[in-house]
């Protein structure tokens, strides 16, 4: 079934294809035991007709609007329920015949003249590794490739061939939500999205009790978070780091090294937003997201220079104040070091956030180490401009919290 802006077939010049791959039936029924959805579903985007597959999950009407909303675009919609509903080595089976299929899809709307670099498709889990075959079959000529969250089990250690890799489409890129369990670990596109680290999402359930949302929480998110990402409340922007860790401490601030300063973008960009002749690939990317929707966040380094070298930890909360809002993190400055250094996320560009709270909590020490301390506090959003940092130098005393007006410039 076809679902679109306005009736397809359109002129074939003007159409761009977009297939929608949702998961695979397996995480939505075999590991409950019973068809929660009734149709599993995956889709294939581009740049002006969309389609969707398999068993219907609650989300997939949501993420059609959303596409259809964010470009001219034809949604289709590809029904695999016999063969996603299978056991999952089952179904991993099928995924060869079922990417045939859309490639002779494609093929019959070549005849057209539908041109393949059109061709978007995006796939969710078991999907995704369908999209790559499709694009395998076409010898890397479509235009862009999306996993969310793709299927790690039978994948991890596939060859380029059986599962996504960045030689499938002209620009692929992959959202990892969980790589420790449904999801693949390892990078298989061009950009590769490792959101919260890649695994264990914020304000999914942690505990085996909550049932069917403790196993597919975290693979699901990939979907909430890219349609939260076309309804563009804010952007969804990364940052490449050689592990979510470092990115955590603020060791990772811009793109300038990996993509010229273009940092990528989830959404429909072009490229991800990546302004480049060629793009690298396999690049991770981290970023941090708000527990519930809209989940897009802004990135901040916040950091802390004494002027003396202490000999023990010097631990400093930090407050971000907008309104009734506020944002809280610490940051530790290690004994005989100087400087100590974060992220702070908020859901306020900086130069909306009104003022800054910093407060040294009191410790069992003994009285040395009870003396105020002078430090120079700094802030910056990511990616950081070091000319349009903002510094203040201040006197902490244990116990005494001690504020400060903010004023960052908005771009």
């Amino acid at each position: 079934m076809a679902v679109g802006p306005r009736r397809w077939p359109l002129s074939v010049f003007t159409v761009h294809l977009v297939f929608i791959f949702a998961a695979a039936g397996y995480y939505h029924s075999v590991l409950i035991r019973f068809q929660l959805f009734g149709w599993s579903c995956t889709l294939l985007q581009n740049q002006n007709l969309p389609i969707a597959l398999g068993t219907k999950p609650s989300w997939i009407n949501g993420l059609i609007k959303a596409l259809l909303q964010a470009a001219q675009a034809n949604v289709i919609a590809v029904d695999w329920v016999h063969g996603a509903t299978a056991a999952y080595p089952t179904a991993v089976g099928n995924i060869m015949q079922l990417g045939l299929e859309i490639f002779s899809f494609i093929h019959k709307l070549q005849a057209f003249g539908m041109a393949e670099a059109s061709v978007h498709i995006i796939g969710v889990s078991l999907g995704a590794h369908v999209a790559g075959l499709v694009g395998h079959f076409c010898d890397g000529r479509l235009g862009r490739i999306t996993g969310l969250d793709p299927a790690g089990p039978k994948f991890t250690r596939a060859s380029r061939e059986e599962r996504l890799d960045p030689g499938d489409a002209l620009f692929v890129e992959a959202i990892h939500t969980d790589s420790d369990n449904f999801g693949i670990r390892i990078p298989v596109g061009h950009i590769d999205f490792y959101i919260n680290g890649g695994k264990d999402q914020p304000g999914c359930p942690r505990f085996i009790s909550s049932g069917y949302s403790y196993l597919i929480c975290d693979h699901m998110r990939a979907v909430h978070f890219y349609t939260s990402a076309l309804e563009e409340s804010c952007a969804m922007v990364a940052f490449p780091c050689f592990s979510y860790q470092d990115f955590l401490a603020g060791h990772c601030l811009d793109c300038l090294n990996t993509f010229q300063q273009f940092c990528p973008t989830i959404g429909l960009l072009n490229n991800g937003g990546v302004n480049m002749d060629k793009i690298p690939t396999e690049v991770k990317v981290y970023l941090a997201t708000a527990v519930a929707p809209p989940y897009c966040v802004y990135h901040s380094l916040v950091e802390f220079r004494l002027q003396q070298k202490t000999t023990s930890d010097i631990n400093i909360e930090i407050t971000f104040l907008s309104g009734n809002t506020s944002y809280r993190t610490s940051i530790v400055i290690p004994k005989h070091e100087t400087l100590g250094k974060g992220l702070m996320t908020h859901s306020v560009p900086l130069c909306k956030v009104e003022g800054v709270m910093l407060y040294r909590p009191k410790t069992w020490l003994r009285k040395k180490e009870e003396l105020p301390i002078s430090v120079q506090f700094c802030t910056a959003s990511l990616p950081v401009d070091k000319r349009k940092m903002f510094c203040l130098s201040q006197i902490l005393e244990k116990n005494i919290p001690l504020s400060h007006r903010l004023t960052v410039a908005c771009d």
